[in-house]
């Protein structure tokens, strides 16, 4: 496959984000796939996002514009996000909710979340949900990354193991970017807004 083009989104904020060190790691592999594929990590600590407010167009909020276009411009995306209070983080949030089905239907995505306690399936699970109503194809392969404060030393990974999964989903990345895509979901038929912004 020739011409992919792959984006990263981190939904950390942090100077030293272990979500963003994993997304970078994901896009390494999927650069190393020995077809023409091209990565970009969108750091959300570049963005001016305003909490979303559907009252208000996007054009005229901060950078969602620019935010949505890349997103769009993409074949495949990588969303990564620490886990808080159960779910993915708010940053993560207010960048979907600036997006809709013309950044996201049919699209491949892929799946990363890290947690400072246990496995953060949660956070995987509400992502999965968003991507569904935005008829999304999300990759089976999912990334899940446990006790985020152990998991990684001097910005590397300590497990092999756990460096290879997060590997293999900026390669599926690679491989599922112009799938089939499934027919529209039940959630999108409700996802009224996702329509126009």
């Amino acid at each position: 496959m020739a011409n992919v083009r792959i984006v990263g989104v981190c939904g950390s904020l942090r100077d030293d984000s272990t979500t963003r060190i994993a997304l970078e790691r994901a896009l390494e592999a999927a650069t190393r796939t020995g077809s023409d594929t091209t990565t970009e990590l969108i750091d959300l600590r570049e963005y001016d996002l305003p909490t979303f407010d559907a009252d208000r167009n996007r054009s005229s909020a901060g950078e969602a514009d620019a935010l949505a276009a890349r997103i769009r411009a993409a074949d495949a995306v990588l969303l990564g996000s620490p886990m808080y209070h159960g779910s993915y983080s708010s940053p993560l949030k207010t960048a979907l909710d600036y997006c809709g089905f013309d950044e996201f239907q049919g699209k491949t995505v892929g799946l990363l979340a890290v947690s400072g306690g246990a496995f953060p399936v949660t956070a995987l699970e509400h992502l999965r949900s968003v991507c569904r109503a935005l008829n999304a194809w999300v990759i089976p392969h999912e990334a899940a990354i446990p006790r985020s404060g152990s998991a990684f030393e001097d910005g590397a990974f300590v497990d092999a193991d756990l460096e290879e999964r997060v590997a293999t989903l900026g390669v599926r990345a690679v491989q599922y970017a112009t799938i089939e895509p499934d027919p529209d979901s039940f959630e999108s038929d409700q996802n009224v807004g996702a329509e126009g912004k």
